[in-house]
């Protein structure tokens, strides 16, 4: 039976769980209205009920630790000028009252009476430190340059620890303390390296976390905070992308990255690995230990299964699904899973990709390019995907070198002078599919994915049916003058810096080639994008045009980097999806 498109993208999705402080409870977010926003259910099932009542997209939602009180992230027309709100007894309160600029919530204090974020108060760039109670105003407990967000609260909420980015693969752990505001620095380092998910034991004496400092991959590791040194857990061979630690310490938690797929690991207090639930299989995150340490609650989904809030009892209990998001109507058994496959570049490294597959042969193929590009094409649920498959496309998602999830050094194959190897490996599988047969190829990505689906079509223009960029960089010199502010340094490590690598940056910038282009294109962006603004679109579309090339532009007002809102989404993808028809499907008959 044929399922409209509108069907696929009122798929809905369920994630982020927190327990209420009695255990009893679980808020949740849900884009069951169209966009995402704080809903509560009880932990024991039942029917949920909506919190929050915004045209916007609420990001984030944590309960306090002692109180029934809930904060929750918020920006508007996805300016990412997150700000914090309370609430209590069902009334909502701005704590942060600054809407020019970015908060990062850094989580409760143990207490509860205290929240911490990092935010660009100060100058808009700068990610300053502050605490903050409820009846009082922000207060700056650490000033200083860069980019930061707070990993962890001291047990005893005398300390917190304190991630400042240089990159996106390089970071530093501090300690900050607040009483004296001294900061030590608990992570040196040579090189790149990365420390995420550090979690204090409830002594205050050693730190959990997963690093690459020592080896190739993200392992689990226990720092202590008086020698510096860390005691690793697992092995060097896949990536830790999560960790968590429970609340007395009785339960400590890792996931790994296996070929996309998590592998779930349980450790005790002493960091001893144990049996631990069978889970099923798929992505799993999102992980939230209830107060009494008994139960677990964490979001599942995967190619066939639509993002859910499940709870499992430890040690080893049987998962359950506590969240029942709507399919629209559409059985399960329709949504198709992908293989794992591996296709040699032109210097012979094996890239890593996934590859979904209609029932029919030779079938017309989307290359989907993901951004970052310090992420990972992975077998996540997505309704776009299924609906392609649906209408009898193929979907091949690669994984082109500088993509994470394969190691430090895959990662960084493709840095700055590096970069437009990794557009050489997007060439390599659209000869890879057409010795499979498939001829009629289109690309199609976002952000970063949008930068490589302009490369492919200038420096491949004879490989690619058409070409699809949304909110995609086409000029690296514009798109890092014009970035937020904030995001500049961070980004030039990966792509190259303006002072010394602008001549290199224009080389590559697909605007300057643009006369190559062949293939029909489609570009889609967002009027408030802070990431990749709205001139990277509108100066390719302007070129293209100029040059009597074939280019559908969608602009929209009310969205940012990407298309989180239900109406645009409605009206995007069906035009996506018939200007595929239009050149890979009538053109092949």
């Amino acid at each position: 039976m044929p399922y409209e498109f509108a069907r696929y993208l009122k798929i809905r999705a369920a994630y982020g769980a927190t327990w209420s402080p009695d255990g009893r409870r679980i808020a949740f977010l849900t884009d069951i209205t169209g966009v995402p926003q704080v809903w509560e259910v009880l932990a024991k099932g039942g029917w949920p009920e909506q919190l929050t009542f915004h045209d916007e997209r609420v990001s984030g939602v944590s309960y306090s630790p002692k109180e029934n009180r809930l904060i929750f992230s918020m920006d508007v027309g996805g300016n990412e000028r997150s700000q914090l709100l309370l609430l209590e007894n069902r009334e909502e309160r701005d704590l942060t009252r600054a809407p020019d600029a970015i908060h990062y919530f850094g989580g409760f204090a143990p207490d509860g009476e205290r929240i911490a974020y990092a935010a660009t108060r100060r100058n808009r760039t700068d990610f300053d430190v502050f605490v903050q109670d409820f009846a009082g105003e922000p207060e700056m407990v650490w000033q200083t340059a860069g980019y930061h967000t707070i990993a962890d609260w001291g047990p005893d909420g005398s300390f917190l620890i304190v991630s400042r980015h240089y990159s996106n693969l390089n970071n530093d752990l501090y300690k900050l303390d607040l009483i004296n505001g001294e900061t030590t620095l608990l992570s040196p380092h040579q090189g790149d390296a990365r420390f995420s998910g550090a979690r204090v034991t409830p002594n205050g004496k050693s730190v959990f976390l997963a690093t690459d400092r020592d080896g190739n991959f993200m392992r689990l590791g226990c720092l202590n905070p008086s020698t510096l040194k860390i005691e690793y857990l697992t092995p060097d061979d896949w990536d830790v992308e999560e960790v968590e630690l429970s609340e007395n310490g009785r339960w400590l938690l890792a996931s790994r990255n296996v070929e996309g797929y998590s592998d779930f690991m349980l450790f005790n207090s002493r960091g001893r690995r144990v049996p631990g639930p069978e889970m099923p299989e798929g992505i799993i995150g999102g992980f939230s230990f209830s107060p009494d340490e008994n139960r677990l609650a964490f979001t599942l989904t995967g190619p066939d299964r639509n993002p859910d809030v499940w709870i499992v009892d430890l040690p080893d209990g049987e998962p359950y699904r506590l969240t029942r998001s709507s399919t629209a109507g559409i059985p399960r058994h329709i949504f198709r899973r992908p293989k794992v496959v591996r296709y040699p570049s032109f210097d012979e490294l094996e890239i890593p990709a996934l590859f979904y597959e209609p029932d029919t042969e030779d079938a017309p193929v989307v290359v989907n390019v993901h951004g970052g590009p310090e992420s990972q094409s992975r077998p996540l649920f997505a309704p776009v995907t299924q609906y392609l498959l649906h209408r009898g496309y193929a979907v091949f998602a690669p994984n082109v070198r500088g993509s994470t999830g394969y190691g430090k050094a895959y990662t960084h194959l493709d840095d700055v002078y590096l970069r437009m190897d990794s557009v050489k490996d997007l060439a390599r599988a659209a000869y890879w599919l057409r010795e499979r047969g498939h001829q009629m190829i289109a690309v199609m990505g976002g952000s970063y994915g949008g930068f490589m689906v302009l490369a492919a079509l200038t420096e491949y223009p004879e490989l690619w049916t058409a070409g699809v960029d949304i909110v995609g960089i086409a000029n690296m010199v514009t798109f890092l003058e014009n970035t937020g502010s904030y995001r500049r340094a961070l980004r030039e490590p990966e792509y190259g810096s303006l002072e010394r690598d602008r001549e290199f940056l224009e080389a590559i910038s697909p605007i300057y080639k643009a006369e190559k282009i062949r293939a029909p294109l489609m570009v889609i962006h967002g009027r408030n994008d802070p990431r990749v603004p709205v001139g990277e679109a509108e100066q390719i579309v302007e070129k293209v045009r100029k040059n009597g090339g074939s280019v559908e532009h969608l602009l929209y007002e009310d969205e940012g980097h990407g298309l989180a809102k239900l109406k645009n989404r409605l009206d995007a993808y069906p035009k996506i999806v018939a200007f595929l028809d239009e050149h890979l499907v009538r053109t092949s008959v």
